[in-house]
C-alpha cells in the first residue's frame, strides 16, 4: 500500500528542509561555527628553529619540459643549508624532454628519479622517497614556485613532537587576460585557505596540498597507484596520533587551470580519489579517532562532495511541493540561480563576462564535479594518472621568488 498522501507531504517537507539545511551548514554554517570554536587561544606559533634537519624536496613532474627548469632553479635558491636541502625530481616516465633538463641539474646535486613507464604520481612518489634521505620531506608540483624561506617556515613546525604535517599556503597566480575559471577558482581558494588556517587553529588542517606540504620521513606509508597522497598520507598521520599545521608564511605560486573543462576534470580526480583515500583509511571515521579532526573532515569535505545530492534533493521536493506559496517562491529562487549558471556556461568564452554569471556557473560547476567524482569512487574508475591543466605561458608572480625570466 502507498503511504498516507499526508505521510508523503511530510516528508518532502522534511527532506526540503533537511537537504537546505545541509546545504547551508555546508557553506555558511560551517565557517562561522568554526570561526566561533577557533575564537579563544590558539596554538602558539613556534620561533624559528635553530636546528636544521636534512629534507628531501621531491618534485613530481610529467611532461613539464616548459616549467621544470624554473622550478629547479628556485629550489636551489632557497634559504635552507644546501648541504641539508635534497632535490629531487621524479619522472613519471616523461617524453617530451623534461629529463634532459633535469639532467643539466645533476652537477647542482639535483636527482633525477625516472619511472621506467607510466605508473602515475603515487607510484613515483613511492619510488622517490625510496631514494630520499631527508628526515623531513617535502612534496611539491613542478609549476609550485616557492617564496624563498617556505622550507624553514614548513620545518619549524617538527621542532613540536606533535606535529605530523605541515601544510603550506598555495596561492593562485592572477595573470593577465586570465580565464574566468581562474579568477573563479582564485576566489574558492581564498575560502579554502580561510577554513585550512581555522582548522590548524582548533585541531588539524583536514589533508594536505600537492604543491607545498612536508611530513615526517616515518609516517610515509607506501601508497597505491590510484592513491592521492595529499589527502591519504595526512589522514594515516592523523590516525597514529599527530597533528597537522597549516603555516600560512610557506608560501608558494600556481597558476589555475585555464579553462572551466579543464577545472572540472582536475576537481572529479580529486573528489574520487580522496573518497578512495577515506575508504583506504577508515579508522579516520570514527569520532573517538581524533575527535576535532573528524568534525572537520565530516563538515569540509565529506558533506561538502555530497552537496549536489541535497542541491538534487531540494530541487526536487521543491516541484513536488510547488503548491504552496512559500515552495513557489523557493522553486523561483532555484530556478533563476540556475538560469544565471547556464547563462554563465553559454558566455564562458566571453573573459568580460559578469562575475554574477560564472559565479553561479563555477558553483555549479564544482557540484557537478563532485558528483561525478562520488559516481566515479562507487563504480571504482580512479586512475593512476594525470594530465597537466596548465598554460604554456607563465609570469614570475612575486618579486621575491627571485625566480629566473623566461624567455618570450
Amino acid at each position: 500500500m502507498w503511504p498516507d498522501p499526508s505521510m508523503q507531504a511530510a516528508a518532502l517537507h522534511v527532506l526540503f528542509f533537511l537537504s537546505a539545511g545541509l546545504i547551508l551548514y555546508v557553506y555558511l554554517g560551517y565557517p562561522t561555527l568554526l570561526s566561533l570554536l577557533t575564537h579563544g587561544p590558539k596554538h602558539q606559533t613556534p620561533l624559528p628553529s635553530q636546528s636544521f634537519p636534512r629534507v628531501s624536496l621531491l618534485i613530481s613532474a610529467y611532461n613539464e619540459h616548459s616549467v621544470i627548469a624554473e622550478k629547479i632553479q628556485n629550489s636551489l635558491a632557497l634559504d635552507y643549508p644546501r648541504e641539508l636541502l635534497e632535490i629531487v625530481v621524479v619522472s613519471d616516465c616523461s617524453d617530451d624532454g623534461t629529463d634532459e633538463v633535469v639532467k643539466e641539474f645533476t652537477c647542482q646535486g639535483v636527482i633525477l628519479v625516472r619511472q621506467a613507464e607510466r605508473l602515475g604520481k603515487s607510484a613515483g612518489l613511492n619510488l622517490g622517497v625510496s631514494q630520499a634521505s631527508g628526515r623531513i620531506l617535502i612534496f611539491s608540483d613542478a609549476n609550485a614556485i616557492y617564496r624563498l624561506d617556505a622550507v624553514r617556515q614548513l620545518v619549524r613546525h617538527f621542532d613540536d613532537s606533535r606535529v605530523g604535517y605541515v601544510v603550506g599556503n598555495a596561492r593562485y597566480v592572477e595573470t593577465i587576460g586570465a580565464e574566468p575559471s581562474a579568477e573563479s577558482e582564485g576566489l574558492y581558494w581564498k575560502l579554502e585557505t580561510w577554513l585550512k588556517q581555522k582548522e590548524s587553529d582548533f585541531g588539524s588542517v583536514v589533508g594536505g596540498d600537492g604543491a607545498i606540504y612536508a611530513i615526517r620521513r616515518e609516517l610515509f606509508t607506501a601508497l597505491l597507484p590510484t592513491d592521492i597522497n595529499d589527502f591519504l598520507n595526512p589522514l594515516q598521520i592523523i590516525a597514529h596520533g599527530y597533528r597537522g599545521v597549516y603555516e600560512a608564511q610557506a608560501v608558494c605560486y600556481e597558476e589555475a587551470g585555464d579553462s572551466f573543462e579543464k577545472e572540472f576534470g582536475r576537481k572529479v580526480r580529486i573528489v574520487s580519489r580522496a573518497l578512495n583515500a577515506i575508504h583506504r583509511a577508515p579508522a579516520i571515521l570514527l569520532p573517538w579517532t581524533q575527535p576535532r579532526h573528524w568534525f572537520a573532515l565530516i563538515s569540509h569535505k565529506l558533506l561538502r562532495w555530497f552537496a549536489p545530492v541535497f542541491l538534487i534533493l531540494l530541487l526536487l521536493t521543491t516541484m513536488f511541493l510547488w503548491h504552496s506559496a512559500f515552495y513557489r517562491m523557493a522553486l523561483v529562487l532555484q530556478l533563476f540561480f540556475y538560469t544565471l549558471a547556464a547563462t554563465g556556461w553559454a558566455t564562458e568564452k566571453r573573459k568580460t563576462a559578469s562575475k554574477i554569471l560564472y559565479l553561479p556557473y563555477y558553483f555549479c560547476l564544482v557540484n557537478l564535479a563532485s558528483l561525478y567524482g562520488v559516481i566515479r569512487f562507487l563504480r571504482g574508475s580512479l586512475s593512476p594518472t594525470w594530465q597537466t591543466i596548465r598554460q604554456e605561458a607563465r609570469t614570475s608572480p612575486d618579486p621575491t621568488v627571485h625566480s629566473p625570466k623566461r624567455e618570450s
